[in-house]
């Protein structure tokens, strides 16, 4: 299954990425569906990164995924992969500039697994509305002047 999301953010792309890139443990405070992110390495954020996301999904399904981070390219491209849990496949996140701030194109490329795999179509049109929500949210919370300053 593919996904793709995009939002305009009244921001400088160096300060949307300090946001989603440079502060993970934070994304709670904008995704609904992440209950805690856990960085499963200590050094800093950049290729090859894990992360830990514990996340609570559609239906009341709690599940944790795993993702390395494959791509850096400060502030373009941010990628990745899971590499543990549930969801297989690839992710992505690209910043453009534009006259007013940033696009921000967010994009999966999954499979789903175990117990997941069961609810197939049912949570992948809830997963989509999910992201869509987290994308308006992200803007939000990024126009209402919170999280980090870009770096």
């Amino acid at each position: 299954m593919k996904l793709r999301e995009t939002v305009d953010i009244d921001a400088p792309a160096v300060r949307v990425w300090a946001v989603v890139q440079e502060d993970v443990p934070n994304v709670p405070k904008w995704s609904k569906e992440v209950a805690k992110v856990e960085q499963l390495d200590r050094k800093p954020p950049g290729k090859g990164t894990q992360y830990r996301y514990h996340l609570n999904l559609p239906g009341g399904l709690k599940e944790t995924v795993e993702v390395e981070q494959t791509t850096w390219v400060k502030p373009k491209r941010c990628a990745g992969k899971f590499i543990r849990g549930p969801l297989k496949g690839t992710w992505s996140y690209g910043y453009s500039e534009t006259k007013t701030g940033t696009h921000v194109v967010y994009e999966m490329d999954y499979e789903l697994g175990g117990m997941l795999r069961f609810a197939g179509g049912l949570l992948a049109g809830k997963y989509a509305e999910g992201i869509r929500a987290n994308m308006a949210a992200l803007k939000k919370y990024i126009e209402s002047g919170k999280g980090p300053k870009a770096k």
